[in-house]
């Protein structure tokens, strides 16, 4: 609330300006940002607060907004009723997490014939407060699928310079991977390493849906299975109602074999496994002798871009 007062004015009208809006909290896509592992030690973020209206109607700044970065793949969702508001998929897209309080009214705005000094003004909207969910799926061309132990990052170290922890036993893997594979002509596709499916994992058995939902964002879904299985089209079909039971939508995704282990078998065992494999194409593949690795790139770029 504000009067005009200058020497020769001692009772000018009212002058009071508005207040500016709070800032935003806004969350942007960046490629150059691979995790959210910024924002575990910084959970609670503020944008600014407006600036007061002046006299001479003169109008308060806008708070500074306040912009977040994160990976392609984010899912922001309401942290009370677990409903998913956006979903970042684009370099430099832009959403609003939380919006800026409005700005006040100065006294001017209500001026009128019968009130020709209002003695009040109307006060800024207070700050909103939100508690919010950022999650994040993996974009990624081709996502690996099988059970624990089935050699998911010994093919991804041998095909990418992704490190990732292998050992002999199970759900070594406890984080996805990324790496970026190398084809011919300089040209490259992103592979994704899951931790394992188990029987169960849509109902939360093992580490169940914490990474099925990274599945859902892969272009191509590479089956693997070891050949010293008990019954490899068992184990595929497992793996397949795994995935129908969490999202059927998965179906639609292009699928490829890569039947694994196979540097001890000779061409004869070879033969009779492949009246039981699945009717989708496959490789038979040794991560550690290098059978068929390169062939299993050409059938995994023919399927992506074929």
């Amino acid at each position: 609330m504000h009067f005009r007062r200058e020497k020769f004015v001692p009772k000018g009208g009212p002058d009071g300006g508005d207040g500016g809006r709070g800032g935003h909290v806004i969350v942007r896509g960046s490629t150059q940002v691979w995790t959210l592992i910024h924002l575990k030690y910084a959970r609670h973020v503020f944008a600014e607060d407006g600036v007061n209206g002046s006299g001479a109607n003169c109008t308060g700044a806008d708070g500074k907004d306040t912009v977040i970065e994160v990976p392609l793949g984010t899912i922001a969702k309401d942290a009370e009723t677990g409903e998913i508001l956006f979903e970042i998929t684009e370099n430099g897209e832009e959403k609003l997490l939380v919006k800026g309080g409005r700005g006040g009214l100065g006294n001017t705005n209500f001026k009128t014939a019968t009130n020709q000094t209002p003695r009040f003004a109307q006060p800024g909207e207070p700050c909103l407060e939100g508690a919010r969910i950022l999650e994040l799926k993996l974009l990624a061309d081709v996502g690996l699928v099988g059970f624990p132990n089935a050699g998911k990052s010994t093919l991804l170290s041998i095909v990418s310079a992704a490190k990732p922890k292998i050992a002999n036993y199970a759900f070594t893997t406890l984080v996805p991977n990324l790496g970026i594979v190398q084809y011919k002509d300089s040209r490259s596709f992103v592979m994704a390493d899951i931790p394992g499916i188990i029987e169960g994992a849509a109902e939360g058995k093992g580490l169940g849906l914490r990474f099925l939902r990274h599945i859902e964002r892969n272009s191509l879904l590479l089956f693997m299975v070891p050949v010293d299985s008990k019954d490899i089209k068992k184990e595929y079909e497992i793996l397949i109602n795994e995935l129908t039971q969490y999202n059927p939508e998965l179906l639609d995704k292009k699928r490829v074999l890569a039947i694994t282990k196979c540097d001890m078998l000779d061409d004869e065992l070879l033969k009779e496994i492949k009246k039981d494999v699945p009717e989708i194409p496959f490789v038979f593949i040794s991560s550690i002798s290098g059978l068929g690795i390169e062939k299993l790139k050409d059938v995994l770029w023919k399927e992506l871009n074929g």
